[in-house]
């Protein structure tokens, strides 16, 4: 459900609709990042560095102080937030199409999708920080327009899955830069697509050597057999902790809901937007 579900959130950091509306905030489209951290982290209201960071957990914590806090002196969260449902409006619009936005099977989708994300994030406390990011979507209002619902409920389970991944890497006793240099070194995408998570040669280098020490790569940087492992019982956890929303769905409303996503997921990939090696391992892991 993940696979079918992340290129329809993603999309929203690649579409020229959404750099368009990034544009009239005010931000700078010349590269990705300041409207992407804008878009994700407005959920969270005016976060600083640190939270960011925590929250993000794969970037370096350089890069993120680059632009936050200071995409909040550019636009304010609630500003920020209703760009960013004015951009998943033009770019399901114009990627998905107009008869599939509003035809039946979306809604349908949208509708169950839903069910699946109000079941992901506990109405109680569930302790600070438990799941930050899915907590903070999980906050606010659902949209009327089904194509806007199945955005925020796609975003919201992606965000559920995210952070239970985060608890098993912590887990598992990788730091953020070794969470990466463990990832492709089982190959879930070359070395320099994860440069964009902003670690430098020598902190990369040292992730290394810490990885290495612990019996978990080759001298080549390739994962040893208890590297492999680790990363296996990590994906294994996430899995786990991102199950619920699926039970609670059950696996009739969630098989249907795949079946429903096929034709959206096809024209997002199909969109050309995406970028095909991806620091999540998609396709590959």
């Amino acid at each position: 459900m993940w696979h079918l579900l992340e290129p329809l959130h993603a999309l929203l950091y690649y579409a020229p609709e959404a750099f368009d509306e990034a544009a009239a905030l005010g931000y700078d489209t010349g590269e990705r990042w300041p409207s992407y951290f804008a878009w994700r982290a407005a959920p969270l209201g005016t976060p600083g560095r640190d939270r960011v960071t925590s929250a993000f957990h794969s970037f370096s914590p350089a890069m993120v102080a680059r632009y936050v806090p200071a995409v909040w002196d550019t636009a304010d969260p609630a500003e920020v937030l209703a760009a960013r449902l004015r951009a998943v409006d033009r770019t399901y619009r114009a990627v998905l199409g107009d008869d599939t936005v509003t035809g039946p099977d979306l809604a349908e989708a949208a509708a169950l999708a839903r069910r699946a994300a109000e079941t992901a994030v506990p109405s109680g406390p569930s302790g600070p920080g438990a799941r930050p990011l899915a907590e903070a979507n999980a906050r606010l209002p659902w949209p009327t327009a089904p194509h806007l619902v199945l955005w925020q409920a796609a975003t919201i389970l992606r965000e559920h899955r995210g952070d239970g991944h985060l608890a098993a890497l912590t887990a598992a006793g990788l730091d953020p830069v070794e969470t990466l240099v463990s990832f492709a070194a089982i190959g879930a995408a070359p070395e320099p697509v994860f440069e964009s998570r902003g670690w430098s040669p020598a902190e990369w280098s040292a992730a290394r050597d810490r990885l290495a020490a612990r019996g978990l790569l080759h001298p080549d940087g390739t994962a040893t057999e208890t590297g492999r492992a680790l990363r296996a019982e990590v994906e294994r956890r996430t899995d786990e902790a991102a199950a619920a929303p699926w039970t609670a769905l059950g696996p009739d409303a969630t098989n249907r809901l795949a079946d429903l996503l096929g034709t959206p997921w096809l024209a997002a990939i199909g969109s050309g937007l995406l970028p095909a090696e991806n620091t999540l391992g998609i396709g590959k892991v």
